[in-house]
């Protein structure tokens, strides 16, 4: 029996997850869609509540594997090590972010970590300027380029585990969706992809 997905979004701010993320919910019969959002605390504390929200997570993934669905993430754990990396926290999430990285890897599920980056990163400054964010972290094209370094660092380490790596450049949204239908295996005529 062929196993559910979980899809993963991940990438900085600027290159079109919450475009991506809504495409593929539209796309692929009996998928759920989760927007995920990190919590603002930055101290030893916030790493707590962060450690709980995502082992909660964890355990509903575990108890979803048979019912049938693709479950379809804008964003994940992935943001808090990015964040954590780059100075963002006060603290390192890496202990907490290498048990959650073996217990997903531990589920039955066929898992994809969707990373979206671009080539020419003079686009975030473009992209960014049109686009409205949360107050979350601050936007500047210097800090969608560090993220995009990090993220591309984890995307290399994910390699050695049971997680499909998907890299896939943002620069050219119309190359980009024919890769993503061409991998999720979606026949689509839908012209929602910019």
């Amino acid at each position: 029996m062929e196993k559910n997905r979980i899809i993963i979004i991940e990438g900085p701010q600027g290159t079109g997850k919450t475009t991506l993320a809504n495409y593929l919910r539209e796309n692929i019969a009996s998928s759920n869609l989760y927007r995920l959002s990190g919590q603002k605390d930055k101290t030893i504390s916030g790493k707590e509540v962060s450690k709980k929200m995502y082992n909660a997570l964890l355990s509903y993934l575990e108890a979803m594997q048979d019912v049938g669905m693709d479950l379809i993430f804008d964003r994940t754990f992935f943001t808090e090590e990015v964040y954590a990396r780059l100075g963002y926290k006060e603290y390192s999430f890496s202990d907490v972010y290498q048990d959650l990285l073996q217990k997903i890897n531990s589920l039955n599920y066929d898992i994809y970590f969707c990373l979206l980056y671009l080539k020419n990163p003079e686009l975030y400054r473009e992209r960014l300027q049109r686009e409205s964010h949360h107050n979350y972290q601050s936007f500047s094209l210097e800090n969608s380029v560090n993220q995009q370094n990090v993220y591309l660092e984890i995307s290399q380490e994910l390699k050695d585990t049971t997680i499909n790596v998907l890299e896939i450049p943002m620069d050219n949204f119309a190359e980009s969706y024919q890769l993503i239908r061409k991998k999720f295996k979606i026949n689509s005529e839908n012209k929602n992809e910019n």
